[in-house]
């Protein structure tokens, strides 16, 4: 593995002062309280931001750019905290985006598999929409059949967020903060919410989550981006492999039955690096699975490798998060069309997204999502990109 070529804490109020420093890079085109630079020139790392359309009752959506001085350039919107575009060059140093979604705004307020989004109050299925805290049974809001998935209804993916650039050294950034209210979509408790992405030049897309609470909620956040590390077309070339050896099987509706499996033997082993299409004809409906990582969470661990053959281009994620969700998929189905014109067909892209397991409020065996009053949610994910 070689890395690409050069040719190419966090709780935040949800009003918060944007603090910018002029970019000195030429031919920006923000203007200089809307562009940073990484200092004393030692590289070109910088935030731009743009507007990008509005929602149906008129209020404006901005689009933040990151860029570094190695070729990649992630593109991310305050409408869901949403990671738009994230380009990164292949093993001749030929960018490309390597993300699903959609060239403009109208597409996420229209049909949108959660493509990019940040999800919560809390991601993935919570069964029958309802979980229990002591004396209080809480009803969610259903999406999924019975059940609620990645919020509920409303969750957040559609709500506006509120943006402020950050700086460090070697790294453009952008946090994103949300409010959620009391009751919002069944959950309780004010929750204040933060997501920064992190642009280095090590190649790396860091995504940090906090939360605060007034009342004890579930919380488990997530990214949703769908890829694709060849562009475009079928991902069941994509080799995979997993630092997890159990999964959680689920019912017919996608519920976790609350067993911990091993997954040694069996077509949902990627212990070893393993096309995504090898076994996928084993397991009805395609891969839609929660992971447990080896590494048990708490700490930042490899989750995940993916390598694209024809490209060359390799994503690791490592994360402090319990577990990973790999989806195949599955439910594209070709009547999609996004980012230049492209219609994306069934194993158009997949998602990594590294979580606490689903409906882990309802299964006490799991690794809690309950946060308390004066405690902090935190959480971390790396996106670590290079070629070979």
């Amino acid at each position: 593995m070689k890395k690409i070529p050069t040719s190419l804490g966090l709780a935040a109020a949800v009003l918060a002062t944007l603090v910018v420093t002029a970019s000195c890079k030429k031919g920006a085109v923000a203007p200089p309280d809307e562009t940073q630079s990484s200092t004393k020139g030692q590289s070109v790392m910088d935030v731009t931001k743009a507007p990008f359309g509005s929602l149906p009752d008129g209020t404006a959506v901005e689009i933040y750019t990151l860029t570094n001085d190695k070729g990649l350039k992630a593109r991310i919107m305050t409408y869901g905290a949403t990671l738009v575009s994230l380009e990164v060059p292949d093993r001749n140093g030929n960018p490309g985006d390597i993300t699903l979604g959609y060239d403009s705004l109208d597409g996420y307020l229209k049909v949108n598999p959660y493509f990019g989004s940040t999800v919560g109050r809390v991601c993935n299925r919570i069964g029958k929409a309802r979980f229990t805290l002591p004396g209080v049974e809480y009803k969610l809001g259903a999406n999924d059949g019975l059940n609620s998935l990645h919020g509920g209804i409303k969750g957040f993916d559609k709500v506006l967020w509120t943006a402020e650039p950050v700086k460090e050294t070697g790294a453009a950034g952008v946090r994103f903060s949300y409010l959620s209210p009391d009751g919002e979509e069944g959950y309780p408790g004010n929750l204040r919410a933060s997501v920064t992405y992190l642009l280095t030049n090590d190649n790396e897309l860091k995504l940090s989550y906090e939360a605060e609470t007034d009342s004890p909620t579930p919380v488990n956040l997530t990214n949703h981006s769908y890829y694709n590390l060849a562009g475009h077309g079928e991902i069941l070339g994509h080799e995979l492999k997993l630092y997890a050896d159990k999964f959680t099987p689920t019912d017919a509706t996608l519920i976790p039955t609350g067993e911990i499996r091993d997954v040694k033997g069996l077509p949902e082993d990627f212990m070893t690096m393993t096309p995504m299409g090898a076994r996928i004809a084993q397991v009805p409906g395609g891969y839609d699975l929660n992971y447990a990582l080896t590494s048990g969470g708490g700490a930042l661990a490899p989750a995940a490798e993916v390598y694209e053959p024809t490209t060359g281009r390799v994503m690791e994620i490592l994360t402090t998060e319990p577990g990973i969700q790999f989806y195949t998929g599955n439910f594209l189905d070709g009547t999609i069309t996004g980012k230049g014109g492209k219609v994306y067909p069934k194993h158009g892209g997949f998602c990594l997204e590294t979580q606490h397991f689903p409906d882990s409020p309802n299964h006490p065996n799991f690794p809690s999502t309950i946060l308390e009053p004066g405690k902090k949610y935190s959480s971390l994910t790396v996106h670590r990109f290079s070629v070979r």
